[in-house]
């Protein structure tokens, strides 16, 4: 059950297996636990569920860090040309200002995803759509529009770089 005031990061609160703010985002479901307006923008933490091939456009973030904790499946983490495999339990850290991008492999992914600070909210707010159900978007029909997510990744405190998958060149 969930529990919430409006000061609800300074009295504590709950949020339930499938509760907290969810938004189908570049053919992801993405699950805001505490957010930006939680936190005067200080930090936030995501749970996302990615289907195998799906990820995020190769990106970098000035002054956010970002981080991530596998809790089911495995995702491939590139953070500069370093490839990581992470598994359930695994932790990877993408520091400000150096390039990454993440993607799941065969079977999908559930992770957390921390920011520090929660700039990138504003971006899964404009660009994402909120989810009706806790269930994966439909497939995409095609690449990610670039031309129309540069822009606004840039408005949120992030530069995209490429496209989704391995960075170029890898």
């Amino acid at each position: 059950m969930t529990v919430v005031s409006a000061e609800r990061a300074k009295d504590g609160y709950l949020l339930g297996k499938d509760e907290g703010e969810a938004y189908w985002l570049l053919g992801m479901l993405q699950t805001i636990k505490i957010g930006r307006d939680d936190t005067a923008g200080q930090y936030g933490l995501l749970e996302i569920v990615v289907p195998a091939g799906v990820g995020s456009p190769w990106h970098v973030h000035p002054e956010e860090d970002e981080w991530f904790y596998v809790l089911e499946g495995e995702l491939t983490f590139w953070v500069a040309d370093t490839s990581l495999s992470l598994t359930a339990g695994s932790f990877a850290f993408g520091p400000k200002g150096v390039p990454h991008t993440f993607y799941a492999e065969a079977g999908g992914a559930r992770a957390l995803v921390g920011f520090a600070p929660m700039q990138f909210e504003g971006f899964q707010r404009e660009v994402g759509e909120p989810a009706l159900e806790r269930v994966l978007p439909p497939p995409a029909e095609g690449p990610p529009d670039m031309q129309r997510l540069i822009p606004i990744a840039r408005e949120n405190g992030f530069e995209i770089l490429g496209p989704p998958g391995p960075p170029p060149g890898h």
